[in-house]
């Protein structure tokens, strides 16, 4: 039996409404709010309310702080005052500069933490140890580290024993310009790589184990197994540990910097958190909020600019 094609097509585009398209969009029911939609958002409720308390709100009161005057201007709005006379500050241009220092350091940290945690996955002998070992500094104070290498740095300390038994200059580490904030930042790379590492052994621990399998079968050294495979399959672990290694640097040396050096020689190793904590002490906290929003920026920044480099790099290994 023979069907007239012609004739049903007709039917069909005659149901059609002229300038629609074939296919109509069919409207989205709402979903009703019940008990097991409503669940999610109570449980995550707390934690945006602790936020918002304890994160959120002194954030907005700091940024509007920073616009008001110290002292017998207290409390007067002075607008950019405040960011203006920190631009001419001596304290706060060392401090920017030596942000630059610190970002400097922060692939140092990164290399030696994804290097070790990649010997440790590849279980070298002793694996087990380094990986307790390597973590250890990390449940450490910073004013016990700062102690520490107060003794082992100084100038009749142990390292330039060291150096004078081989016929090396003595060096005051924490007491010259040049060698006291890289001093600083040495030391915090060893106490705070570990949690790096782990990281980086949890980023490890979710790769493909057939590719790296395939790579051996293949003939790849270690090199070529981690240039090719693991770095690609670590990209979205890279760029984390990145950005919170940086935020660390930047926010998390006040404790190093206060036992080490307070921030000398002058204010060689002066960075923005160390600034603040000064500029509050010298009975000027409008001014100490204002260089805590140049942090904020700073770190918002460099945390943007790094994801997007980072991203980019890691796709193209």
């Amino acid at each position: 039996m023979a069907v007239d094609t012609t004739s049903t097509r007709s039917l069909v585009l005659a149901d059609r409404a002229p300038g629609r398209s074939r296919k109509t969009k069919v409207p989205r029911r709402k979903r009703p709010w019940n008990s097991e939609r409503i669940i999610p958002y109570l449980m995550v409720a707390p934690v945006l309310l602790i936020l918002l308390v304890f994160r959120i709100y002194p954030l907005l009161l700091g940024v509007n702080f920073s616009f008001t005057g110290d002292r017998e201007l207290n409390g007067v709005f002075v607008g950019l005052d405040n960011y203006v006379t920190l631009l001419g500050d001596e304290r706060f241009q060392a401090s920017a500069r030596n942000v630059l220092v610190v970002l400097l350091f922060v692939p140092i940290e990164v290399f030696v933490a994804g290097i070790l945690a990649t010997f440790i996955f590849l279980s070298v002998p002793g694996h087990r140890f380094y990986r307790s070992v390597y973590f250890l500094p990390v449940v450490l104070s910073p004013i016990i580290i700062g102690a520490i290498f107060n003794i082992v740095l100084g100038a009749n300390g142990p390292l330039n024993g060291i150096g004078e038994s081989i016929g090396l200059p003595t060096v005051d580490w924490l007491g010259q310009t040049f060698t006291a904030l890289p001093s600083v930042l040495t030391v915090h790379i060893w106490a705070t790589f570990g949690m790096a590492m782990v990281i980086f052994l949890a980023g490890l621990s979710t790769l493909d184990q057939q590719l790296l399998d395939a790579a051996k079968i293949d003939g790849a050294n270690l090199r070529q197994s981690i240039v090719h495979v693991i770095i690609p399959g670590l990209s979205q672990t890279i760029v984390f540990v990145f950005v919170t290694t940086t935020i660390g640097m930047l926010t998390g040396l006040f404790g190093l910097l206060y036992t080490m050096t307070a921030g000398g020689p002058g204010a060689a190793s002066y960075l923005p958190e160390f600034l603040i904590w000064k500029l509050n002490g010298e009975a000027r906290p409008a001014l100490a909020s204002a260089a805590s929003v140049f942090l904020l920026v700073i770190v918002l920044v460099i945390g943007l600019i790094q994801i997007r480099i980072l991203r980019r790099a890691t796709k193209e290994v």
